[in-house]
C-alpha cells in the first residue's frame, strides 16, 4: 500500500498541467489503448451500481496511456524546471502521520493511486493558486468520495480538524457535499440564473456527506471552494481526443463549472484552457465497439445520469443533499 509519507511521482498528463498551467487535449502525443481485465472494483467506482453504468465507467477509466517520447521528454523538462524553480512547500509532519496511521487509501482513482490524485491537487494548488490552500486539496476526499468511499472514518474528524488551520477545516469538510451538488445540476443551474445578483449571495447551507450533519459557508467561502472543484477536475479530463469524448461526465462538469466561475468573474487561480473543436475521432486511441458506443451518449443524457447518480449515492449513505443558497 502506498503511503502518505512519500510523495509520488506525477504521471505525464499531471506534469503538463502543473508545468503549463493547462488543461490541454493531448491527441497527437499518446496511444491509448483499453486496459485488459481492467478491475472496476479496485477503483473508487466500485460502488457503482448497474451493468450500464458500470460498463460505460469501466471504458472511460479502463485506458492504458503510453506517452511518444518526445512529448514525455519536453514535459519532464518543463516540469522538473517548474519544481526547480518552484519547490513545494512542506507538509506538517503530524498531519502525514495521520494521514499514514487513521486513513485507508488503498483504492485506484482516476489513472493511478488515490494518493497520486491527492498530490497532485496538492502540487497544483501550490503551483497556480497562490493565495489557495494546498493543505486543503491534499484532504479534499478524505470525508468521501462522490461515489461513497471514505478514506477515514467520522469518529476520527476532531483529530484530524485539530491538525487544520479553521478555514481550511471549511473547505475540507465541505468539499464532498460541493462536489455532490455540482452533479446533481442544481446548484449550478441556480447560481447561473442569478449571476446578476451574485453581490447580494450570503452563503450557503448544506450537509456533511460523511455524517449528514450540517454545514454552512459564505460567499467568499463558496467561490473559492468551487475553484477548488475546478482545480480537483483537471485531474479527471480524457488525455486526448476530447470532441470524441465530450460526454465524459467530469468532463461535462469542468466545461460547466469553468463557463460559471468566468461569466462570474469568479476564477482565482491560472488555468488556461480552450473548449475542442472539430470532430469526433479517436486519434492515437483504441477501443472496442462497445467502448466507441459510449461516446456517442449525448451529452444531455450523461449529464442527468450523473445526476441521479450522485442523488442514490447520497440516498444510500444517509446524505440529505438538498441545499439553501442564503440571499441578503
Amino acid at each position: 500500500m502506498q503511503s502518505a509519507l512519500h510523495r509520488p511521482d506525477p504521471n505525464i498528463q499531471r506534469k503538463a498541467a502543473i508545468a503549463r498551467g493547462r488543461a490541454a487535449d493531448h491527441a497527437g502525443s499518446v496511444d491509448v489503448e483499453p486496459i485488459a481485465d481492467f478491475d472496476l472494483n479496485r477503483t473508487i467506482f466500485q460502488t457503482l451500481e448497474g451493468a450500464a453504468a458500470r460498463y460505460v465507467m469501466k471504458t472511460r477509466v479502463g485506458k492504458e496511456v503510453r506517452w511518444r517520447p518526445p512529448a514525455a521528454r519536453q514535459i519532464t523538462s518543463e516540469y522538473d524546471d517548474t519544481l526547480g524553480g518552484n519547490p513545494l512547500p512542506a507538509i506538517d509532519q503530524a498531519l502525514l502521520t495521520f494521514m499514514v496511521d487513521e486513513c485507508n487509501f488503498d483504492v485506484e482513482h482516476a489513472d493511478g493511486s488515490f494518493l497520486d490524485h491527492l498530490y497532485f491537487c496538492f502540487e497544483y494548488t501550490a503551483h497556480h493558486y497562490p493565495q489557495g490552500s494546498p493543505v486543503v486539496m491534499l484532504l479534499h476526499s478524505i470525508l468521501g468520495t462522490g461515489t461513497n468511499t471514505f478514506a477515514m472514518t467520522a469518529d476520527k474528524m476532531d483529530r484530524l480538524r485539530a491538525l487544520v488551520t479553521e478555514a481550511d477545516w471549511a473547505h475540507i469538510e465541505s468539499f464532498p457535499s460541493v462536489l455532490r451538488l455540482l452533479y446533481a445540476i442544481d446548484l449550478r443551474e441556480e447560481l447561473r440564473d442569478r449571476l446578476n445578483q451574485l453581490d447580494r449571495l450570503a452563503g450557503i447551507r448544506m450537509h456533511r456527506v460523511i455524517d449528514n450533519a450540517p454545514i454552512e459557508l459564505t460567499a467568499d467561502q463558496l467561490w473559492e471552494g468551487l475553484n477548488y472543484q475546478l482545480i480537483h477536475l483537471i485531474d479527471f479530463l480524457p488525455v486526448a481526443n476530447w470532441s470524441a469524448h465530450a460526454n465524459d461526465t467530469a468532463f461535462i462538469l469542468f466545461r460547466d463549472l469553468w463557463d460559471l466561475l468566468e461569466r462570474a468573474g469568479k476564477r482565482d487561480f491560472a488555468l488556461e484552457y480552450v473548449p475542442a473543436t472539430g470532430p469526433k475521432v479517436l486519434e492515437g486511441e483504441q477501443t472496442t465497439l462497445g467502448g466507441w458506443l459510449t461516446t456517442r451518449i449525448p451529452v444531455s443524457i450523461s449529464e442527468v445520469m450523473a445526476g441521479s447518480s450522485v442523488r442514490r449515492f447520497s440516498e444510500q449513505c444517509g446524505h440529505d443533499i438538498s441545499y439553501q443558497l442564503v440571499w441578503r
